[in-house]
């Protein structure tokens, strides 16, 4: 594993990067509040079979979190902001592995890149009306009346209660969680600043529910290779929109977990399965989209930190 970072329009995007370049590339999207390290198992433990790329949204982890006056939080320029990443990492086709609000982002790339995307991955990433649970009732409040409700929407968010429970939603095993999950997250959405850009983040969330029916149609016009995974407790995304997906897309297979709206945090071992899985039955599609990647270093790339993981995987041929 090496931890990185590439500069994209004068914003710092922090990663981390797993496996040989040389094979089939995924580019791992991160939910809300977390960051890039929500896949560090995962790429650890497939990085030896597949290339893994995983940055942090500006606002998020250890990227760049400009202002609100200074950066527009929208769904759009975070989707601009990691083409630009992507661009200057020097990756230009991969799978796509969209969780929670990778959903939106990704499904933007994939409009606006067709071309770049070999494949989809959905982890409780939703973009089906069927899918929404009922907090999404006080959101539309929200979006109706910003003024009003702003103030309850954004202690809700950054509260310890909040940010627990998105991890746990009705999951009964709860001594299954490590409560440095949410205790991480917390210290990290109480930094100074984050108030603001969570709740523009929110308030623009509406854009994604808008959308839907477009990224529905991109979906069933292009058919990507699709693997929806789904954590059956989550009570943000319920599994009616994971199920929704075979609408669109008949092909896909749909795996509903005994997990939480991170299914990684109890089921590592069945989603790294699972992806694995998917990679290898489609291979012979991704083999044909191997990324060309210059030895030319992009402009506005910064160089990976010389500090390597002590257990960084041995690389082995995609097969």
């Amino acid at each position: 594993m090496t931890y990185g970072s590439a500069t994209v329009d004068g914003i710092k995007i922090a990663y981390r990067e797993a496996g040989d370049k040389n094979s089939p590339t995924i580019l791992l999207l991160h939910g809300v509040p977390s960051s890039s390290r929500m896949y560090d198992a995962l790429m650890r433990k497939l990085g030896t079979r597949y290339h893994l790329i995983a940055p942090d949204y500006p606002g998020f982890g250890n990227s760049d979190a400009p202002s609100p006056a200074s950066f527009a939080y929208t769904f759009d320029h975070l989707a601009k902001t990691i083409e630009g990443f992507a661009d200057a990492v020097g990756v230009d086709r991969y799978v796509l592995f969209m969780q929670d609000y990778g959903a939106p982002v990704g499904m933007r790339i994939a409009e606006s890149r067709p071309d770049a995307v070999m494949g989809t991955i959905f982890q409780n990433g939703n973009v089906y009306a069927e899918g929404l649970g009922p907090l999404w009732e006080k959101r539309k409040d929200y979006w109706d009346d910003r003024h009003k409700f702003e103030k309850e929407v954004r202690e809700a968010h950054l509260s310890l209660s909040v940010t627990r429970a998105r991890h746990l939603g009705t999951d009964p095993e709860v001594g299954s969680y490590d409560p440095d999950l949410w205790m991480d997250e917390f210290a990290y959405l109480n930094r100074e600043g984050q108030g603001e850009i969570q709740t523009e983040l929110i308030y623009d969330y509406r854009t994604n529910l808008a959308s839907y029916a477009r990224w529905q149609q991109w979906l069933r016009s292009h058919q990507p290779p699709t693997l929806v995974v789904w954590g059956k407790h989550d009570t943000a995304f319920t599994v009616l929109g994971a199920y929704a997906f075979k609408r669109d897309l008949p092909s896909a297979r749909i795996a509903v977990l005994d997990a939480g709206h991170f299914a990684m945090d109890t089921r590592l071992e069945e989603v790294a399965g699972l992806v694995d899985k998917y990679m290898q039955e489609h291979r012979s599609i991704f083999r044909s989209y191997r990324a060309t990647r210059s030895t030319k270093q992009p402009p506005g790339l910064c160089t990976h930190q010389s500090r390597r993981s002590s257990n960084s995987p041995t690389q082995e041929s995609f097969k």
